[in-house]
This record gives C-alpha cells, structure tokens and sequence, in this order.
C-alpha cells in the first residue's frame, strides 16, 4: 500500500504520526491503526485521481470524491462502525495536515460518519463474576496455570485493569501492594487500590510458578515461561463461561465493565469510578457502567450541588 502514495504523501502521514506520538502520547497500537487507515484512503485517491497523488490533489478534495471512498471502502465490506473509525482517522489527519499547510478541509471534515448501533458493554452479575473466577481455575490440569488464570482474571473484576495493563505487571510488582500505579491508554497514570482477594491470588500463582521471577520481567508467564498472550485469558474465559452458560460477552474485558458496575450498584461515586477506570471522559465510563435510569439519575442528584438543594 505505501508503494501506492508519493513520498511527499507518506512523508505528511509520518510527520503527523510522530506529532501524535510526541505531543499527544497516543499509544504505539493506535498509531499503527491511524497509519493503515490514512494509508488506506490516500492510495484510495490515487487511483481515484488518476495521478501519483502528490500533496496538492490532496488539498483539493470534493465531497464527492469522499463519497467515492466510502462507497469503495463499503462494497469491499467494511462495516459501518469500521468505516467510521476509519473516517475519524482521515479528519483528525487533515486537521493537522490543513492547519499545517494552511487550506480549507471542509469537504473532508463535514463528511457525515455511517451510522450504527453502538454496542454497550455487559457486564456480569455479581454471582456470574464469583462463578466465572471459580471455574477459570478448572481449565487447566496444571496448577500453577490455573492459579495464573485465577490471578488474571481476579485483577481484572478486583481492580478494573485492562487485560494489556493486567499483563504489564512486572515481576516487581508482586507481591502486590495495597495499591497500583497503572500507567494506561496514552500513557496516563493513575493509581488503583489492590484487594486482598487480588494480593492472595497473586501470591498463590508466585508460588506455583516453575519459573524464576526476576525483576523487570513480566510477572504473568505462558507454558514455556515466556510473556503470556492475552489470548489464552481469552480462552481460558470462552471455556469456564461455555460450562457456565453464560453469553459470549463474558469476555476479560466484561470482568472490568463488571467491576465498574458493581461499584456504582454498591453506592460508589461515579467520579471516583472513572479515577479508577482511567477514563477521560465521564461519559466513557457511564457506558461501563449497566445500571438502571432510576439509579444512575439517583447518584447524579445527590452528588450534583441543585439535586442536594
């Protein structure tokens, strides 16, 4: 796809990756997403145009050539929430590339995304979470390997990490402390109480562990003691929730939305729940969150200075 684009387009694409990575810390994974849509779009345009498209077609887009690429990117089979993702990174590249180049980019950034359903998370019930611990532990015959995929999935409902921050943890980290510094999306940092459920979890996976812990080395290890793949947390959960009947939302990253929802059921500020989750926006954390109107609206009157009056 690069050999598609002139270098004076793939120079413009890198030199907004590294503002990003620079300036707005946008994680490594991302940035690899930003580049293969951008990527994707700019070699769209130079079949589209005809032409070695250089910076200047570039600038001079029409709506109807934005069209044109979404309807392409449409019947190959890109899905409308992808295709919206992918138009987000188009405009947030032609942000700084118009400001940068000093021309108007309306025909790029008025460009309608597709709708779609967004789909909440769900959340497991208090009992399906309990019960989806227990059973993780039966997968494996071998008992350090069960007690990792215990220690795992404990942090994630315990703590609300992310399955990458859960498997971030370094040997240092262990035994756990009464509280994490989690560095998260972006790198942001925040701070995350550990409990005890979590610690004795941790602590009962070191001691069965084969391998030798040294610190700076990743604290979760695979079978043959290298750094362990998210997948087989993945997997481990697809097994215990088939034996649970429970749906296949029940996923690692279920067992965060799951924490932030039993939070908020037990009375918790939903301000303090996005500190712990990470999040930037309140809304964000809203959407983890799977309680009812009446008691969402309940917690937002008695934090809110006129719901209190």
């Amino acid at each position: 796809m690069v050999g598609l684009i002139s270098p004076a387009a793939r120079d413009a694409l890198e030199n907004w990756l590294k503002h990003l990575s620079a300036l707005d810390g946008v994680a490594e994974n991302t940035l690899e997403a930003y580049r293969h849509d951008v990527l994707g779009f700019i070699a769209f345009m130079t079949q589209h145009f005809g032409e070695d498209t250089g910076l200047a077609p570039l600038k001079r887009i029409k709506p109807t050539d934005m069209r044109a690429w979404m309807a392409h990117e449409r019947a190959r089979g890109v899905a409308a929430r992808s295709l919206a993702r992918e138009l987000s990174a188009v405009k947030s590249f032609y942000r700084w590339f118009a400001e940068r180049d000093g021309f108007e980019p309306t025909a790029v950034l008025a460009t309608r995304s597709p709708k779609f359903q967004k789909k909440l998370p769900r959340p497991l019930a208090q009992d399906a979470a309990k019960a989806m611990i227990e059973t993780v532990e039966l997968q494996s015959t071998t008992d350090w390997i069960a007690a990792r995929d215990v220690a795992v999935v404990t942090l994630l409902y315990g703590c609300g990490l992310r399955i990458s921050e859960a498997l971030s943890l370094n040997a240092k980290d262990a035994p756990l402390p009464d509280v994490l510094r989690i560095k998260g999306k972006g790198g942001k940092e925040r701070v995350v109480p550990v409990l005890d459920a979590a610690k004795r979890a941790v602590d009962r996976y070191v001691r069965a562990l084969p391998y030798q812990l040294d610190p700076g080395e990743a604290l979760f290890r695979g079978a043959r003691g290298g750094v362990l793949s998210p997948r087989l947390i993945a997997k481990a959960m697809e097994n215990a929730r088939m034996q649970l009947g429970l749906p296949a939302t029940a996923t690692p990253h279920a067992m965060r939305h799951s924490f932030a929802t039993h939070l908020l059921e037990a009375g918790g500020d939903l301000r303090a729940i996005q500190e712990l989750l990470g999040h930037a926006s309140l809304s964000t954390t809203q959407a983890y969150t799977a309680v009812d109107t009446a008691r969402l609206m309940e917690v937002y009157a008695s934090a809110h200075p006129r719901g209190r009056g």
